[in-house]
């Protein structure tokens, strides 16, 4: 289903934030390499059961290996183009410290930034980058 050189992202389909946080990595990856994929659908479900993994936690699964929460914001914004490359520098900082600060905000996305009743349709224009 998808590409062995493709990174999937897979997200809180019906949160505000999440799909905003889509709608730029699209913007910014000029290089196509990420496909994108909801929690909530059949993929999404399978991946997190797999690999026992909390809905709450943005997924990045990237050459085969599964990278959650704060690795996988700042891997995937390693990967986009621009100044964003640099976010990789602050993997040094321990996971637990980065993670503290992850699961605040998602904690609080909803009152923060809204929810949707339904997951977000993307654009024709993108729709290939959704699984």
């Amino acid at each position: 289903m998808v590409s062995e050189n493709k990174s999937v992202v897979f997200f809180d389909g019906v949160c505000n934030l999440c799909n905003g946080a889509v709608q730029f990595i699209i913007k910014r990856d000029k290089n196509d390499h990420f496909r994108f994929a909801a929690l909530q659908h059949e993929f999404g479900q399978k991946i997190t059961q797999q690999h026992n993994i909390n809905e709450d936690s943005i997924i990045l699964v990237k050459n085969g290996k599964v990278h959650t929460k704060s690795s996988a914001v700042l891997r995937i914004a390693g990967n986009l183009d621009g100044l964003w490359k640099l976010a990789k520098i602050f993997l040094i900082i321990p996971r637990p410290i980065r993670n503290l600060i992850y699961d605040i905000v998602a904690k609080y996305r909803y009152r923060w930034f809204g929810q949707r009743n339904e997951c977000m349709l993307p654009s024709p224009e993108y729709k290939k980058k959704f699984l």
